[in-house]
């Protein structure tokens, strides 16, 4: 039999090295080691030379390593863009710092999100995804691709959380409403909304944030902090301020703050829109004739645990915020007003009232008398 010096060069140790590290590579453990691989088994082929190697033959496998990886690429990109599943219901999972790609790609699996963490990774790798990963809480479905939840993960799209503020919450309520939507505990919150330093950091006239946490729908990642909150809130509070009630504050000699004052008693004295400006009116007639606004919500704001009976004990003490008791208005807000109220704070209805009286169907009756409003107290409060 002819000896070819070519089966010779392949019991060479350095050949069988590199058959071995051929056949044992996985495609997706690692390409670039797999495509080295082959170029040093094809270094020991053009050495040797066999006679009876065509050219041709030569030439494909030269092409060897190109096929290898287009093959691999080309798995890769099927893989990146198929689905796990077709339709899934989505799932929270949290990114901590720190985590490291391998850790992340096996929950992912582990969720039912993919199917094979090492192609994920090395997609992930070749992409640059491993090194952009963003920290915080996403929402990801077994039904978007695996590109796709790679592109959320670096985008840092996190999941973001509805925090609903009513108009007339008072700051207490507020701080329940944080906690509820699971942004921030409630003593952390109402901490931070009564620090004298921070409210004057953002150029709050008080020792709280009481009236300037602005009702709205807000949206924020679970890991905001209740400044943070706070912050947009009384941001978007001075984002309602217009140049027209600007001038009307100098008209009425008013600053700003005596308007969200004024803005929160009429928040909670009524929820009927259009009772806004004329509740707004008797309360401007009776502070321009040293008239005390005599306001139940101003009593209740100062008494802890109110239990819904408002007493004549109450109306008779001397607390700060009782209406009854001191003249003008109270030292501070009763509650976070929203623009309505405020806007009837400023722009009272032209009337001559000075009493008022809920008729029992969310609607008041006004007076401009004492004895006037003395038999609408006796027709719609102490007959029912």
């Amino acid at each position: 039999m002819r000896h070819f010096p070519f089966f010779s060069a392949l019991s060479a140790p350095r050949a069988q090295r590199a058959v071995k590290n051929i056949t044992a590579s996985a495609p997706f453990d690692n390409p670039a080691a797999l495509a080295y691989s082959v170029g040093c088994f094809l270094s020991i082929l053009r050495k040797v030379r066999p006679i009876f190697l065509h050219r041709k033959l030569w030439i494909i496998l030269g092409l060897a390593p190109l096929l290898v990886a287009a093959a691999v690429w080309l798995e890769l990109q099927r893989y990146a863009r198929t689905p796990t599943a077709v339709a899934a219901e989505p799932q929270v999972v949290e990114i901590p710092a720190g985590q490291d790609f391998r850790t992340l790609a096996s929950r992912l699996q582990e969720a039912g999100l993919i199917r094979n963490p090492r192609k994920l990774r090395i997609l992930a790798r070749l992409e640059g995804f491993d090194r952009i990963i963003q920290v915080g809480e996403y929402e990801l479905s077994a039904s978007m691709a695996p590109r796709a939840i790679l592109e959320i993960l670096a985008s840092g799209k996190v999941r973001l959380h509805r925090l609903t503020i009513p108009e007339g919450f008072n700051l207490g309520q507020v701080a329940d409403a944080a906690a509820d939507a699971g942004l921030a505990a409630r003593d952390a919150f109402y901490a931070s909304a009564t620090d004298p330093d921070f409210a004057r950091q953002l150029e709050i006239p008080a020792d709280s944030f009481e009236g300037y946490l602005f009702p709205d729908t807000y949206h924020f990642p679970r890991d905001t902090t209740p400044s943070k909150i706070i912050t947009t809130m009384v941001g978007h509070f001075r984002s309602a301020v217009t140049p027209d009630w600007q001038l009307q504050l100098e008209t009425l000699g008013w600053t700003l703050h005596q308007v969200v004052i004024l803005a929160s008693i009429i928040e909670k004295e009524t929820g009927t829109a259009a009772e806004r400006a004329v509740i707004s009116s008797v309360f401007h007639n009776r502070l321009k004739k040293g008239m005390r606004l005599e306001s139940d919500p101003t009593v209740i704001y100062d008494i802890p645990e109110f239990d819904g009976n408002l007493t004549r004990e109450h109306l008779r003490a001397p607390t700060p915020y009782n209406t009854y008791q001191i003249p003008g208005l109270p030292p501070g807000p009763i509650a976070n007003p929203g623009v309505a109220a405020l806007q009837a704070a400023l722009f009272p209805a032209e009337t001559d009232y000075l009493f008022f009286v809920a008729k029992g169907d969310q609607t008041h009756y006004f007076s401009t008398t004492l004895a006037e409003h003395n038999r609408a107290v006796q027709k719609y409060q102490l007959r029912q």
